[in-house]
């Protein structure tokens, strides 16, 4: 039977110039264990092992993701690229590439564009220079204000900037200047995102002053009205795009879609449907250190672990991605993505009050009020 969910491929890359004090990512500092030839033999050897479990499929978008990507040369993601395409069909794909200002040469992005890649997705987090040091960041304010016009030059269109907000010691100003500084790029999409303190980081052991709970909310909502006169339309937590130009990769995550995951630490999600129709979705990850994750691929030991989720599980994860989107999900892509029915969804948020969640045979989604307060709707579902 043929598979008509969509496939996406997510491509870890987990070295980057410096590990950032908040960041919780499988990455690691360039160091002796950063050999990019045998990783990048190791990552064609994993994608032709989850090429068996999905044959025939067309990719609708690459990731490339890190660490920082963009420490790769561009021969590297073009074999990557090339590889893939050789497996699996390519109809209009979106092929991102993560990198970083502090990386950045005209030159290697233009290379960068000829290998394949179309969206560039820029991680400037803020433009004001005390704010970077602090967030321990690689590049400076003035190499965050000329990356759009590198990107550009190198022939790039479709780039995403990565900001956040609540930063140590931020004022509101700050992070209002930020925005309008992003959008005077007039870029495709703004990711914006407030800093959180995870669990082994730095800043987890060693936190920082945050601004408080009112001040951040303050950040988000004017900031949020900073995008919409700018033409950005959010249309996820802490995604804002132009008309049209949402990142379609992120997308297939929301809508619960597949995707294959290779790399170290990479996690995949992959359906099938039996001749019953019975669905299987079938989670499994890699190992996690480069290392262990080139030595165990060059030894045929290409998974780390893999789960079959019952339907408790299929629910929340559905509903932990499709109520992420401010306009939730048609329970179409619910149905054809979990091959369970409407009353099984129904039942699930069953207890959710009605002022926060909107629930019927057409649709599922929070209401305005809901959307600002998802984590509360979420540990409920929990």
């Amino acid at each position: 039977m043929k598979n008509t969910i969509p496939l996406s491929l997510y491509v870890h890359i987990p070295w980057c110039v410096k590990k950032c004090p908040y960041c919780d990512f499988n990455s690691h500092e360039k160091n002796a264990s950063f050999d990019e030839q045998r990783y990048v033999t190791a990552l064609l050897a994993d994608l032709d092992n989850e090429y068996k479990n999905c044959q025939q499929r067309t990719l609708s978008s690459i990731f490339f993701g890190g660490g920082t990507p963009s420490l790769f040369s561009a021969e590297a993601i073009y074999q990557i690229i090339d590889h893939a395409r050789t497996l699996f069909k390519f109809d209009d794909i979106e092929i991102t590439l993560e990198a970083n200002p502090g990386t950045f040469e005209q030159e290697k992005f233009t290379a960068f564009r000829e290998a394949g890649v179309n969206r560039l997705s820029i991680g400037i987090q803020s433009f004001n220079r005390r704010l970077l040091e602090i967030l321990g960041r690689i590049h400076d304010n003035k190499q965050a204000l000329t990356a759009v016009e590198t990107a550009r030059e190198a022939g790039f269109t479709d780039i995403n900037l990565d900001l956040m907000f609540g930063l140590p010691r931020q004022t509101i100003e700050q992070a209002i200047d930020d925005i309008k500084t992003a959008c005077t790029f007039e870029v495709a999409h703004i990711s914006h995102y407030q800093l959180t303190i995870e669990a082994n980081t730095y800043f987890h052991k060693h936190t920082p002053v945050l601004p408080d709970t009112d001040l951040i909310w303050e950040m988000q909502t004017q900031c949020q009205s900073v995008l919409e006169e700018n033409k950005y339309h959010q249309y996820e937590i802490s995604a804002y795009s132009r008309a049209g130009q949402q990142c379609r990769h992120n997308l297939n995550y929301w809508h619960f879609g597949d995707y294959i995951g290779i790399g170290a630490g990479a996690h995949g999600k992959l359906t099938t449907r039996s001749s019953d129709d019975s669905t299987r979705i079938l989670r499994r990850w890699k190992h996690r250190q480069p290392r262990q994750y080139i030595d165990k691929m060059m030894a045929g030991d290409t998974v780390s672990g893999e789960q079959v989720l019952g339907q408790k599980d299929i629910l929340f994860e559905f509903l932990l991605n499709a109520l992420r989107l401010k306009s939730g999900s048609d329970i179409r892509y619910f149905k054809h993505h979990t091959g369970l029915t409407y009353d099984a969804l129904k039942a699930a948020v069953g207890d959710i009050d009605t002022s926060l969640l909107s629930i019927d045979r057409e649709s599922v989604r929070t209401t305005d009020k809901g959307f600002l307060f998802l984590n509360e709707i979420l540990e409920d579902l929990l």
